[in-house]
């Protein structure tokens, strides 16, 4: 069959892995990576400034809140932008927008302007993850889309190791060292300017906005781009030169042209179960994980020892999402989310109960291989339950959504370790990856499915 006689969308998904799919993956995966190192470098900030500032634990907790504010809204906005603007352009705007904000952080002499720049961190960070799964999930190959959003959502465990590196290395050097460790959060602004040039649109969207001409050339510079590997391709001949194609009307697409709403009868229940999923991984992840260094230091250990058990906890992370990455293709997407979700809530009360630093460092690790992995497979569900006309806001809204929860959760966690400490921490946390787990038996399994067959 020619490239004439198909869809542009079927043609991308017949592709095997090329250097421009890599090339995708690593512009969007390098700008993920930059977000989670931001993202985590607030957890080291709050136990250095717990230390040099003498802050409360409530106002500790509003310092690591106020981001995911930003977040929600950020995310909310983001997804609406993406399917009217273009998946390429709020990406980069949304990089250059935290990269300026973060970098002025450093520079903040109080509480209240260090909250107000993280508020607009938030922002950038909150619009820029949806949008990014939503493009490399757009261009990858039906056979590896899941495996290329999970390695996409694993540079978020490379951006969070560079932060702990940061934070162990930089912000321990004296009292203006967490100042040094935000400064570098000015390098996405350049890279900003990087993904504006060299990222592709998303040819559903050029589609939609009948830059058919554009679209073509897309689907072209994937089709030309050498394989990856073993797959060997057949080239087929050029099509001759013929009039502006009028595009075949998706089956995802209502008669009327305007995208279905996200609580229409046959798309509720999918999000409705999405959306508990990012509500309870948010509260146990960022309950978790932001306030982890200062945990420890309120268990005793010093600062640089924190940030050192910080930084080999982090590093389970990757092998988590090696792990997913893998089963996600070879069993599918629901049963790995569910099976990571259930090895995070055992993790969780371990990691509740645990009093010595092997115990700590052995479920702190157990908790980043399975929370982590269950984060990947989450990205890689999410863009596939919705058509094209609502790809980018139904993830959207499913993040902001989830976005309330990690508002929430460094709020909590100060009340909670009031009342039972760490083991009622980690145990509402337990409870929540638990309820997640169940909500994730109602969500589709779409492995090996066009993203058009929704």
């Amino acid at each position: 069959m020619s490239p004439g006689t198909r869809t542009r969308t079927e043609r991308l998904d017949a592709l095997p892995f090329t250097r421009r799919h890599g090339r995708l993956l690593l512009g969007s995966g390098i700008g993920w990576a930059l977000d989670a190192m931001d993202v985590g470098l607030i957890s080291f900030v709050m136990a250095a400034l717990a230390v040099h500032w003498e802050l409360s634990r409530t106002q500790l907790s509003w310092i690591g809140s106020i981001g995911f504010v930003g977040m929600a809204v950020g995310a909310s906005v983001g997804g609406l932008l993406a399917d009217r603007v273009g998946r390429r352009q709020v990406f980069a705007a949304t990089l250059l927008i935290y990269g300026v904000a973060t970098g002025a952080t450093a520079l903040a002499g109080s509480v209240a302007v260090l909250m107000v720049l993280r508020f607009v961190v938030g922002l950038g960070l909150g619009a820029e993850l949806p949008v990014a799964s939503t493009l490399v999930s757009e261009y990858a190959p039906r056979s590896l889309r899941g495996r290329m959003v999970v390695a996409l959502e694993a540079f978020w465990a490379v951006g969070w190791i560079l932060a702990a590196l940061i934070g162990y290395y930089v912000v321990p050097l004296g009292d203006d060292g967490w100042r040094w460790a935000l400064a570098v959060g000015v390098v996405p602004t350049a890279y900003a300017v990087v993904v504006r040039l060299g990222l592709p649109e998303s040819v559903r969207f050029l589609e939609r906005r009948g830059r058919h001409a554009e679209a073509e050339a897309a689907v072209r510079s994937f089709e030309e781009s050498p394989p990856i590997g073993r797959a060997v391709r057949t080239p087929e001949p050029e099509p001759e030169p013929e009039p502006e194609p009028v595009p075949r009307a998706p089956a995802e697409a209502r008669v009327d042209g305007a995208a279905e709403s996200l609580w229409s009868p046959r798309l509720r229940r999918r999000t409705g179960a999405l959306w508990t999923v990012w509500f309870c991984i948010n509260l146990s992840y960022y309950g978790a994980f932001i306030w982890l260094p200062s945990l420890l230091v309120e268990q005793g250990f010093d600062l640089v020892k924190s940030f050192q058990y910080t930084l080999v906890i982090t590093l389970a992370q990757l092998p988590g999402y090696a792990v997913a990455a893998w089963l996600i293709e070879a069993w599918g997407r629901r049963g790995t989310l569910a099976l990571f979700l259930v090895g995070s809530a055992v993790s969780a009360g371990a990691f509740g109960l645990a009093d010595t630093p092997t115990q700590i460092v052995a479920a702190g690790m157990a908790l980043s291989f399975f929370n982590l992995g269950a984060w990947g497979a989450l990205y890689a569900i999410g863009p596939e339950l919705y058509p094209t006309t609502a790809r980018g806001s139904g993830t959207g809204a499913a993040a902001a959504f989830g976005r309330i929860a990690s508002i929430i959760a460094p709020l909590m966690v100060p009340w909670l370790l009031t009342g039972g400490g760490n083991p009622l921490v980690f145990g509402v946390f337990a409870v929540s990856f638990t309820i997640a787990a169940v909500a994730t038996t109602v969500l589709p399994e779409r492995r090996g499915q066009a993203l058009e067959e929704v």
